[in-house]
């Protein structure tokens, strides 16, 4: 049997940003110097434009693990795909050859109930691939958010002292 081309081969969405900086877009300390708002006397703007820096950090770090994640799920349904045409090809020779209708019906059965728990586990695998992916992204963000309400209580102490 031929194998079967993977589409994902040469596919690597790790790469679709790797040179994307949105801190390059704009500076936001020269607009914020340029623009001196009401209430904001104080305020360290660098701070602030530091902060967002890696928030933005976060997210892309965030964004990278879960395109890793999934072009790692892509690429297993690819071999469970290759796998269940590979069975069911062989099956279906087996079932073809000889034996009474009988034993071509146990073996029938069998192979059904053989691709129903491979058909489980193959979705318990992937759900947990998506799961672990997912929570790694979550973890990354979930500390930026924690660190940047530190770095929030922080200014709010210097700015009250």
């Amino acid at each position: 049997m031929a194998e079967m081309p993977n589409p994902f081969k040469d596919f690597d969405p790790t790469k679709m940003f790797k040179d994307f900086d949105p801190t390059k877009m704009f500076d936001m300390s020269k607009l914020a110097s340029e623009f001196k708002l009401n209430g904001l006397n104080g305020v360290d703007v660098q701070a602030v434009v530091s902060a967002q820096k890696r928030n933005v950090e976060a997210l892309t770090a965030a964004n990278q693990l879960a395109a890793e994640g999934f072009q790692a799920l892509a690429k297993r349904q690819t071999e469970i795909m290759r796998q269940t045409v590979e069975a069911t090809t062989a099956a279906m020779r087996d079932l073809i050859g000889q034996g009474s209708p009988e034993e071509k019906a146990a073996r029938q059965t069998e192979f059904a109930q053989e691709a129903f728990q491979r058909a489980i586990n193959h979705s318990r695998e992937l759900a947990e691939m998506m799961q672990r992916a997912q929570g790694e992204a979550f973890d990354v963000i979930n500390r930026r958010v924690n660190e940047s309400l530190e770095e929030l209580k922080s200014m709010i102490r210097k700015r009250a002292a």
